[in-house]
């Protein structure tokens, strides 16, 4: 019988520090627990799936929230704590899309060295997520881009977001450079519309979503497009969808990480979690997987903050659907 997948999470983990303005015009401030690394964790682990955390957590209060929160949703922290002090991201949302601005010169989640995560990935890992900060720019990004190939030559599948932060990125042509050398590894590559467009400047979605599968080797790639739904590309089809209608729109906090978690959770409860599996996936398939994950980043984004469904709301939310 085949043992359920255990799936290794890198890159920052940090306090979403939320400004908004309430009906009466109040400038309002919440701090939340977030970096999309650490909210795929969390997404994960509500959906079934063994996720261990690769990452180094502060020892400073903001951390400890931070530490306690994995533990309550059963994620295993792998890594040993630091202390350094939290990453911290100021948020204001326009119309519900946020905007940040980050502190995180010499914070907990960059003190990563190669030893560390090799040390900390369990033996059983079958699959390596990382993405986001983790590759900004700086001596931590060099050493994640080490582990995520070492990862695939070692046999694991791998995913890839690249969220990319444009103000936290030291050298964009770097950062382009790495991203493409990024992709000779991996199995999955997920990115939104912004995304893709920052990385591909200079083409239209459409053309650059083209070059993207002729420079990758990725069995699976997937684009989300905000309001305007997601696609799914791999070898024998391609699926696009709209956004299943929602009460109301909170905020988007979270709702791509939610999408990332939600692909590779399916995965591995089907038992595709191979590039060859995942390669072969029909369009039947492929357009029931972006359903499931669509629906997922929905119902987070009807929440405020990142607050990603268990398994069984989004089973709730789909038999709802066809009743």
């Amino acid at each position: 019988m085949q043992p359920d997948p255990v799936i290794a999470i890198g890159g920052e983990n940090l306090i979403d520090s939320v400004q908004s303005t309430s009906p009466a015009g109040d400038v309002l401030c919440t701090d939340n627990l977030g970096g999309s690394p650490y909210n795929v964790a969390v997404a994960l682990a509500r959906q079934g799936v063994a996720a261990h955390y690769l990452t180094p957590i502060s020892t400073d209060s903001f951390g400890q929230l931070l530490a306690e929160n994995l533990t309550r949703e059963g994620v295993i922290i792998a890594a040993p704590r630091s202390n350094a002090t939290t990453t911290q991201a100021i948020v204001t949302l326009e119309d519900g899309v946020p905007h940040y601005q980050f502190l995180r010169d010499n914070t907990a989640e960059r003190a990563v060295t190669t030893n560390l995560i090799d040390t900390a990935m369990p033996k059983t890992a079958s699959h390596l997520h990382v993405g986001s900060l983790a590759f900004a720019g700086g001596a931590d990004a060099d050493v994640w881009e080490t582990a995520f190939h070492a990862a695939a030559q070692q046999g694991l599948t791998t995913s890839l977001d690249p969220n990319v932060r444009p103000s936290l990125v030291d050298d964009p042509d770097e950062f382009r450079a790495r991203f493409r050398r990024l992709l000779s590894s991996a199995t999955v590559v997920k990115l939104s519309d912004e995304d893709i467009g920052w990385i591909y400047p200079d083409l239209s979605i459409d053309n650059a979503m083209t070059r993207l599968r002729e420079e990758s080797q990725a069995a699976l790639f997937a684009l989300t497009k905000g309001p305007d739904g997601a696609e799914l590309w791999a070898t024998n089809g391609h699926v696009a969808q709209p956004n299943p209608k929602i009460d109301a729109l909170v905020d988007t906090i979270g709702a791509g990480d939610t999408f990332m978690a939600t692909l590779l959770a399916q995965l591995a409860a089907r038992k595709q979690l191979s590039h060859g599996a995942i390669a072969g996936l029909e369009p039947a398939a492929l357009s029931g997987l972006l359903k499931r994950c669509l629906y997922a980043a929905c119902l987070n984004c009807a929440q405020s903050g990142c607050n990603p469904p268990t398994t069984a709301a989004i089973d709730g939310a789909l038999a709802k659907e066809t009743t």
